[in-house]
């Protein structure tokens, strides 16, 4: 008689335990989540910190140039002081302003952005003798940069005109695309021929992330990113500053810098400042780069200054500033009321902390020098009032979450909104043809048995 076998069944394997890099980040998801104004906090708390610190910065490493120049250290620190306040000016505007109510002076805002990056190609421009670049208008006591105007309009316009378009018909005239790509080349070659290169990438990487954000594929952006590296070997190969600037870079790479007096000179005095604060810094004020060492101290390399005067710890505060200031600032993007938010949000955060990680990144020598400036941190009035006005922008998206203008609604708004007469944020009304674009049905509807359902006659 055969005898049946039976079939054995394995034990389910248990679930392996998450590892605590993953229970950290579920946990700090679950935190933020049941906070709904957590982006809104954390936002203007880190930008209201960068700009008293850029202050406190530029009032250090500008005392020796500024007493060389008008007979007072604190002439420089005052007119950045001033521009300082014109900016929490220009932020608390922008908070005040409902989001889409910014898409209506959107259009005209680019237009102007695009005459006057003509125009600083004209015998009204200037900067040239001074830093190699002609990027500044001069408007009687006032300085001018159109490309710093240009990167918060791209943001606003390319957020209205991509809004709800088809990223699969980037050809196509009436899909918003390819007005997006004619404007932005515009404004990339105009930045270009300014001698401004460093400007021109960071004005392509916010175009890069506005694209990503409106569903164009990874194919595509990578065809920007090839443009833009080839750009840099065309830099390199064809001599100049900017190519010496690339040997400088590969010196930095090594530690070894071949021209310590000509070329790499402003390298390598940052590099100095930077090893001379060690860990905690040789204390505010204190700088002695500051005293003609380091060319641009309080400009394109206020880093190292801060890396100086407040060490190793300064220098991974303001890496920690930025880094939280772009995750909620994506995460804001993530968590808007609608595409066009999502898209100027993004852009807006690309902007700033891109820019802030180049200029970081080549001061520590991971980068050639492109000339940018550290956001909110360096010297600058165009820079100053734009950044912080475009900041208070993506701190009003912020705002505008579902979910906080549910919270406001039931708790009332914060003590800071209260004290600044911040009108409570209402929520965004929908237009019964934009619900019809956005829930149109992909594929036919099912009965519970599987079987398509008949159209009726």
């Amino acid at each position: 008689m055969a005898v049946q076998q039976g079939t054995t069944r394995r034990a389910p394997r248990p679930a392996e335990p998450a590892s605590k890099i993953a229970t950290a980040v579920r946990k700090t998801g679950e935190f933020l989540d049941s906070r709904p104004l957590a982006d809104y906090t954390m936002i203007r708390s880190i930008v209201l910190i960068l700009a008293g610190l850029g202050v406190i910065m530029v009032m250090s490493s500008s005392m020796a140039i500024s007493f060389a120049a008008s007979d007072s250290v604190w002439a420089l620190a005052a007119r950045q002081t001033v521009m300082v306040i014109l900016g929490l000016g220009a932020f608390w505007f922008a908070l005040k302003t409902p989001p889409e109510r910014l898409r209506n002076f959107s259009a005209g805002l680019m237009l102007v952005s695009v005459i006057l990056l003509v125009a600083v190609l004209t015998p009204l421009g200037t900067g040239r003798e001074e830093v190699g670049s002609q990027s500044w208008l001069v408007l009687g006591p006032l300085r001018l940069q159109p490309s710093e105007v240009a990167r918060v309009a791209i943001a606003m316009w390319g957020a209205k005109v991509l809004e709800h378009k088809n990223p699969r018909r980037l050809l196509q005239a009436n899909n918003g695309f390819l007005a997006f790509f004619i404007v932005s080349t515009i404004c990339i070659a105009l930045i270009a021929a300014q001698g401004d290169m460093g400007m021109a990438l960071s004005f392509a990487v916010v175009v890069g992330f506005i694209l990503i954000f409106a569903g164009v594929s990874m194919k595509a952006v990578g065809y920007l990113a090839a443009g833009v590296f080839v750009s840099l070997i065309i830099a390199f190969l064809s001599g100049g500053f900017r190519s010496a600037r690339f040997h400088t870079y590969f010196d930095a790479l090594r530690g070894d810098f071949e021209d310590t007096q000509g070329t790499s000179f402003q390298s390598h005095q940052g590099f100095l400042s930077l090893a001379d604060g060690h860990i905690f810094g040789v204390g505010l004020g204190q700088s002695r780069a500051k005293w003609f060492y380091l060319p641009e101290a309080r400009n394109d390399f206020i880093f190292a200054v801060i890396g100086e005067e407040l060490g190793l710890w300064g220098g991974a505060l303001v890496i920690s500033l930025f880094a939280l200031l772009g995750f909620f600032g994506f995460r804001t993007a993530r968590r808007a009321q609608s595409q066009y938010q999502t898209l100027m949000a993004a852009a807006l955060t690309a902007a700033v902390v891109s820019q802030a990680f180049v200029n970081i990144g080549y001061v520590v020598g991971l980068l050639p020098v492109t000339g940018i400036q550290l956001p909110m941190l360096s010297a600058g009035g165009t820079s100053a009032v734009v950044t912080l006005g475009a900041m208070g922008v993506l701190a009003n998206i912020a705002r505008h979450e579902p979910d906080a203008i549910s919270a406001m609604q039931n708790y009332g708004r914060p003590g800071f909104d209260r004290a600044l007469f911040i009108q409570e944020p209402r929520a965004l009304r929908t237009s019964r043809a934009a619900v019809a674009r956005n829930h149109r049905p992909t594929a036919p509807v099912r009965q519970a048995t599987g079987s398509p359902r008949r159209a009726r006659r």
